[in-house]
């Protein structure tokens, strides 16, 4: 029973042995869940995975085996579905695209919204003003405007100040390898060695010394030598983060090889006052941003990894989330961390040489001290240098 499961796990990147296949089934005899698929997709992963970075694989495998049998653990639909629909798409010519004007301030177009939700009594297809498909009005999807909020839908132009549709995304890999070779080169600049733990090493040296010294076999062991810094790693996923997740995995699993210490998060376009361990419940499953300014010491290191794309709502006003309605603005909230961290540095995916056309990056950089740096091996090596320094 399972074997199927069993093997497509191992070619899946996780490894499953007959031990703990055997504990499944003995749970399973046990009866220490109930008979529904979700409960035994639960069990299943708390009996085969032991490290975090592998929940999205063990997800992908299950999926695959017993496609079909979980559906998902939350209703989607929030709007009528034929409202999400893109019935037509309208293409402007550049004079009608430069005749369209944003409403103005961030106050002015959520208090606009707010009334054509009182007003609006059903669905609509193009046109300037209602929430709708395919138009030129500030609220709806698959139009354009140059300022609004996206309601539903793929986004398009980059432009919506805030987004309401129910989004998933996915853990990280730290199994990718950016060359990661060379990005643990460049992470070695991070560097502090002590010995901690079980003296569980051979100490040669000391052996050597003991037995001379003694007359007879002196055998010395030793805790092994690691890597004493400490490093809080921030990761914004999704959105346009979806087109550096590859590299941003790179990074992850080098990280993850040299820092024996080391504490990640996620968070979407700008950390406010909740981040989350695993992107599958990133609803239900939050991590304070107090506790862990509180938790860890000013001695970690901060490392923030994000394109810094976004509405400059996002981190300049309250309600400026896209997702949720935030009651402090992002800046107020990235100020702390580099208060509370000093030794800080923002590693950006996107080439430098598009920073500047972005005025959420140009925010960001100021909020940073200008401690932004390209995700490349002489960007990293840049970023190390500065952490190194002492604060």
């Amino acid at each position: 029973m399972f074997i199927s499961f069993v093997e497509a796990l191992r070619k899946g990147g996780i490894p499953a042995s007959l031990k703990e296949h055997l504990l499944l089934l003995e749970a399973l005899d046990a009866e220490v869940i109930e008979r529904t698929p979700e409960q035994f997709y639960y069990l299943a992963r708390s009996v085969f995975v032991h490290d975090e970075s592998k929940l999205d694989r063990f997800d992908r495998v299950f999926g695959e085996v017993f496609k079909g049998l979980v559906g998902d653990e939350e209703d989607v639909a929030v709007l009528p579905e034929e409202w999400l629909r893109l019935v037509a798409e309208k293409y402007l010519t550049p004079e009608e695209m430069e005749a369209i004007k944003s409403l103005g301030s961030w106050d002015e177009i959520m208090e606009t919204l707010k009334k054509r939700l009182e007003e609006q009594q059903g669905r609509h297809e193009g046109g300037s003003k209602w929430i709708g498909t395919g138009g030129t009005s500030p609220f709806g999807h698959g139009g354009y405007n140059p300022e609004g909020v996206r309601i539903g839908g793929p986004g398009r132009h980059g432009r919506a100040i805030k987004v309401w549709e129910k989004r998933e995304f996915q853990d990280l890999d730290d199994r990718r390898e950016i060359n990661t070779r060379a990005i643990k080169v460049a992470l070695r600049r991070l560097r502090r060695f002590a010995r901690e733990g079980a003296a569980d090493e051979l100490d040669i040296e000391g052996t050597i010394d003991g037995t001379a010294r003694r007359g007879w076999l002196d055998v010395r062991m030793r805790p092994e030598r690691h890597n004493a810094v400490k490093l809080l790693l921030f990761l914004d996923i999704g959105g346009s983060m979806d087109g550096h997740v590859r590299l941003v995995e790179e990074l992850f699993s080098a990280a993850r090889s040299e820092f024996k210490h080391l504490e990640h998060y996620y968070f979407h376009n700008c950390i406010y006052e909740g981040v989350w361990k695993e992107n599958r419940r990133r609803w239900t499953e939050r991590t304070d941003s107090w506790d862990i300014l509180h938790k860890f010491g000013h001695d970690h290191k901060l490392v923030i990894v994000g394109d810094a794309a976004m509405s400059p709502y996002e981190i300049s006003h309250p309600g400026g989330s896209i997702e949720h309605m935030n009651e402090e603005a992002g800046a107020t909230w990235l100020k702390r961390f580099t208060q509370t961290y000093p030794s800080a540095a923002w590693i950006n995916p996107t080439p430098e040489v598009y920073w500047g056309h972005s005025a959420s990056t140009t925010i960001i950089r100021q909020l940073m001290e200008e401690r932004m740096y390209p995700l490349t091996l002489a960007g990293l090596d840049q970023a190390m240098r500065a952490l190194s320094r002492k604060k």
